[in-house]
């Protein structure tokens, strides 16, 4: 093989016939995470400086497992009787409708559908009398500084949702049905290389129309920075994104497919529909799905342990909706140029090595990276000392900083490692465990995985509500540790797994 050649298969490993099949999922994909990392920025915004930063772990665990449980439910229901493409039509036209319902019917008027809040503030501060005993109701005030803005966290749920339903679920589920083994070497990397460039822009437009509408709304109140323009511009692209995927999907189906050389995979003979109690048990008792549902909760559990303390400190420093907004942009912009950074480098490891050299890969970074950021939180006090004699630095902005880049490097290692081969774990098992199996690992497993995280937080914070994130990091820390060595366990274990599936 010539150098140009060689060169050629490092950063381009797409021939040319497959580019009618590649170039459509690639903008599909492209769209879906435009959606999905406007989403992530634009729920944080609102639920952080409006609410808390504690109050993310109270949404996760009471309102977001429940809508994912459903939604499973749902699911598994509606795949047994409708056909694929219903089903993801189905799920574009539900969020459609949502963001633009949120945009121009619930934000504009959130004082109309929001609840006083002095009344919910006396009732934080009153006592109850329950079974011969006082409960002093600042127990639950985060259920009710969430009900007081109630808008902002069923944002939150739905926002949640998308990358499950639509990332997670619906696109890679359509990706892993038409594409074989070989071709998701080349082709999954390649996908979020391209797709990764929609952090990037979703990063400059929520900076720039958070810095227009700052500049726009203290003109005309004074200084009172309202977020109404910035919300429903954003939330217009995103349904925008919703009509261009319907067509890219419909354009798959219409002029690609249709065509042998695009979709070779035989067809697999199905075992007869389950029940959704029956799809359960046969997930249950898969020890290969076992190993992928841990897979998925270590990630979602460590990244939900970092969050929380750092998003804490963040709020500190940007606490208005905007300026959080801008900050969140500015992240997005950092993670899509790491992210495809990783990509290219992700994809000449998955195809020069084996699957196990680049799974590993995402636990060891994340491992690395929050034990530093937990370390200077830890002992802050102790590296603030040293530090400050060098760095003329405010010791807030170095725990931003580093959480940031802790930040940036799990999503960028996520993109380039962990989503392709979590993806691949999937291609050699049989039909039914890769659809219903896949519905349980990716929408109830990866909510889980963050809900735990989120129930101790929460849990603590109920029981003590006087606690903060600089009293309750330490035990953070040690659990974040013990979940790591466990996710580097478990990976060498699903890889056994894995080859067994692939010689079979």
């Amino acid at each position: 093989m010539s150098l140009i050649s060689r060169a050629k298969q490092i950063v381009w490993p797409i021939e040319r016939w497959e580019l009618k099949k590649f170039l459509p999922m690639t903008f599909m994909m492209f769209c879906i995470l435009f959606n999905y990392n406007s989403l992530r920025s634009l729920k944080d915004s609102l639920v952080v400086p409006n609410i808390g930063a504690e109050a993310l772990n109270f949404i996760k665990f009471y309102c977001v497992v429940p809508a994912a449980i459903i939604f499973m439910v749902i699911y598994a229901k509606l795949t047994n009787v409708m056909r694929a493409p219903k089903i993801f039509y189905s799920f574009c036209l539900f969020f459609l409708i949502f963001f633009l319902t949120f945009a121009f019917v619930l934000y504009p008027n959130t004082d109309f559908f929001h609840p006083e809040s002095a009344k919910l503030a006396q009732i934080e501060h009153s006592t109850v009398n329950l079974f011969f005993f006082d409960l002093h109701m600042s127990h639950f005030k985060w259920f009710l500084r969430i009900y007081a803005k109630w808008t902002f966290a069923l944002f939150y749920i739905i926002a949640e949702l998308w990358g499950s339903a639509m990332l997670m679920l619906s696109f890679w589920q359509f990706a892993n049905h038409i594409t074989d083994t070989d071709q998701a070497k080349r082709f999954y990397p390649m996908f979020g290389f391209f797709g990764n460039a929609a952090l990037i822009l979703a990063g400059w437009i929520i900076k720039y129309l958070s810095s227009v509408q700052d500049i726009a709304d203290g003109y005309a109140s004074g200084g009172d920075t309202k977020s109404t323009t910035m919300i429903q511009a954003m939330l217009v692209f995103m349904s925008l994104s919703c009509l261009l995927i319907m067509w890219l999907y419909n354009y798959m189906q219409t002029e690609v497919l249709i065509h042998p050389q695009f979709f070779t995979k035989k067809e697999k003979r199905l075992k007869p529909k389950l029940s959704i109690l029956d799809s359960l048990k046969v997930i249950l008792s898969s020890k290969y799905l076992g190993f992928i549902v841990i897979l998925v909760f270590c990630y979602g559990m460590s990244i939900n342990l970092v969050e929380g303390p750092w998003k804490s400190k963040v709020r500190s420093v940007y606490p208005s909706t905007n300026d959080y907004a801008y900050f969140m942009g500015t992240l997005n912009q950092l993670t899509g140029l790491a992210s495809m950074v990783f990509m290219i480098v992700g994809a000449n490891i998955l195809r020069r090595f084996n699957w196990l050299t680049s799974a590993i890969i995402t636990p060891l970074v994340i491992f690395i990276t929050g034990i530093g950021f937990f370390t200077f939180v830890v002992f802050d006090d102790l590296v603030t000392s040293y530090m400050v004699i060098f760095i003329l630095v405010n010791p807030v902005f170095i725990a931003i900083i580093l959480g940031t880049v802790q930040n940036v490097l799990s999503k960028g290692i996520k993109y380039a490692f962990f989503d392709p081969t979590k993806e691949m774990a999937y291609i050699p098992i049989d039909e039914e465990l890769k659809t219903k199996g896949k519905a349980a690992v990716d929408v109830v497993g990866a909510r889980l995985a963050k809900s735990w995280g989120a129930f101790i937080q929460a849990a603590i914070f109920s029981l003590f509500p006087n606690t903060s994130y600089a009293e309750i990091t330490p035990y953070l820390m040690i659990i974040f540790v013990v979940i790591c060595l466990i996710w580097l366990v478990n990976v060498r274990f699903l890889n056994l797994e894995y080859k067994k599936y692939l010689a079979r």
